[in-house]
């Protein structure tokens, strides 16, 4: 026999919410978080300060509470060894492009392919034309060519 959530029931008094909606309230995508180089700094003082006290947990509690991996810390970390506060400025990104430049760039490739098939279409046409001249002429002369002579 399997039990499942479902089976149980909360006896009176238990500090049990059971949920059926799967989705998080937060709503929409979640936003990369920046930090600024004074705060990374004074989390990375912090974090080593609790180190070396030797309080067991503290360093968690801290990371805990400031909702921080321990690869952020690794990461300032060398980030600060290696170049201090230039290093541990966020990197600043690029803009995105807005929707009127990401129009022209597909219509401009759109019309260049368009422009290539033209080209090709013009040129099997004047082939095609060139072939019906060279036809008719054949036909001609194999039509002058077949004629009973009186």
């Amino acid at each position: 026999m399997t039990l499942s959530l479902t089976d149980l029931e909360p006896e009176p008094g238990d500090d049990v919410q059971v949920s059926s909606s799967k989705k998080p309230s937060g709503g929409g995508r979640p936003k990369r978080r920046t930090f600024t180089a004074d705060y990374k700094l004074r989390i990375l003082e912090e974090y080593d300060r609790l180190l070396a006290d030797g309080e067991p947990g503290a360093s968690g509690a801290l990371l805990r509470r400031e909702k921080l991996l321990t690869s952020h810390i690794t990461e300032w970390r060398k980030a600060r060894k290696n170049g201090a506060l230039e290093a541990l400025t966020p990197k600043v990104r690029k803009p995105s492009k807005s929707a009127a430049e990401v129009e022209n760039e597909k219509l401009r490739a759109q019309n260049e392919r368009l422009t290539k098939k033209l080209a090709t279409t013009e040129a099997a046409l004047e082939i095609m034309g060139k072939a019906h001249a060279l036809l008719e002429m054949l036909s001609e002369s194999a039509d002058s060519d077949t004629k009973p002579r009186k």
